[in-house]
């Protein structure tokens, strides 16, 4: 089991752009699938992006794609989501996820691991 820290939120204006990292302690991190979900305000729990264990295939909510990008390095058991064209509907709570499975997911209920989150506000 990985233990996850999530980094890089902040502050920015619309437009802008952020990267945010997700440490991974632990052994095997490389044969996890990962994900990111954000919490917003009033809102449920919503799917971002998720990358498979080797990082050869990725998945996007539409409502981000196109302006995106997750990925990975292994070496560094690390996890990124590279974020542009920030608008406020992306203002959240940002969580990276574990998942023991090659299966991609959106199901929040299919990650058994999760980070304590950093937050991402976007000014208008």
């Amino acid at each position: 089991q990985v233990q996850l820290a999530e980094s890089g939120g902040g502050m920015v204006q619309a437009g802008g752009s952020l990267r945010l990292s997700c440490a991974a302690a632990g052994r095997n991190f490389n044969r996890y699938l990962m994900g990111w979900f954000r919490l917003a305000p009033g809102k449920e729990r919503e799917f971002v992006a998720s990358i498979t264990d080797n990082g050869g295939s990725k998945y996007y909510a539409g409502s981000v794609q196109g302006r995106f990008a997750i990925a990975r390095d292994n070496a560094k058991n690390t996890l990124y989501l590279q974020m542009n064209s920030l608008r406020p509907g992306d203002t959240a709570v940002y969580y990276c996820a574990s998942r023991r499975s090659a299966s991609l997911s959106t199901n929040a209920r299919d990650y058994d691991t999760w980070g304590q989150g950093t937050q991402v506000t976007v000014s208008s």
